[in-house]
């Protein structure tokens, strides 16, 4: 293992990131863990068009967002597969996995990273929680282009056509590049591929969840809690990321993590603070 080469091309705000026309290096990372289906496919799809290096939770890391690991080690472990080296296991988040793979594992700055493929959709607020959008988030932090990808189901997962979604849209962000400070997640719909609607461009929808939590008792009689809850949706437009997946198309959301309220700061700053 070593450190990364180089980590400082700076970012302008009017520009595009195209990569080079050298074969692309391509950081695979998931939230589901090194284990998961989705993260074989992911890395399998990108390996036809790209050096592909993945380094993922060691155990699954659903609803970590952009958390860290702070105030303990991290360790990491080579994974093998059918006697190969599939990737590298790291015992903390999906964010941790980045940044031990741009500061420790890789030996050349990767051209693009991917998250994924998450089990269950990450649209509408869902995109806050997500430790597989938290991945990409720290890809493109890393000033790297970086795409999250989530199939929309937690069971009877088939990944084939994910994998080709995958595929086309890595090539065209690896060709096209993202603006500044912006990453994209792509939801497919768990249909079979002659369902499939088309693919179309989203924004967040404003979908959430109405959540409860159940109690029940451990044999001791102490109470413990489950998170439970459904969406409520709010979205009705083929341009809501919620809203189009459950129409069979695919969605592909442009994200980014500015969260300034543009809008609002003229009026903010007519409240006239005093110190």
């Amino acid at each position: 293992m070593g450190d990364i080469k180089d980590k400082s091309n700076s970012e302008n705000d009017s520009s595009y990131e195209p990569a080079s026309q050298t074969k692309p290096k391509i950081l695979v990372t998931n939230d589901d863990g090194i284990d998961a289906e989705g993260i074989r496919v992911l890395a399998q799809s990108m390996q036809r068009i790209g050096d592909v290096t993945v380094v993922a939770p060691a155990s699954p890391q659903s609803g970590m967002s952009h958390a860290m690991t702070l105030g303990r080690p991290l360790r990491i472990q080579k994974v093998y597969k059918n006697k190969k080296l599939f990737g590298y296991s790291v015992s903390g988040t999906p964010v941790d996995c980045v940044k031990v793979a741009m500061t420790h594992i890789l030996k050349d700055r990767p051209d693009l990273v991917v998250s994924g493929i998450n089990y269950g959709s990450n649209t509408a607020i869902n995109i806050l929680y997500s430790g597989t959008i938290g991945a990409a988030v720290e890809g493109r932090i890393y000033e790297i282009p970086s795409i999250a990808f989530s199939l929309t189901t937690y069971e009877n997962a088939d990944f084939s056509y994910a994998g080709k979604v995958a595929r086309q849209i890595a090539k065209k962000v690896l060709e096209k590049g993202l603006p500044p400070r912006t990453l994209l997640s792509v939801n497919i719909p768990n249909v079979p591929e002659s369902d499939i609607q088309g693919i179309v461009v989203t924004r967040q929808g404003r979908s959430c969840w109405q959540e409860s939590m159940i109690e029940h008792h451990d044999p001791y009689g102490q109470p413990y809690y489950w998170l439970n809850g459904m969406m409520a949706l709010y979205d009705d437009k083929l341009t809501d990321d919620e809203y189009a997946i459950r129409h069979n198309y695919v969605s592909v959301t442009p994200l980014r993590f500015d969260l300034t309220n543009y809008d609002f700061m003229e009026s903010l700053t007519s409240w006239k603070f005093k110190k």
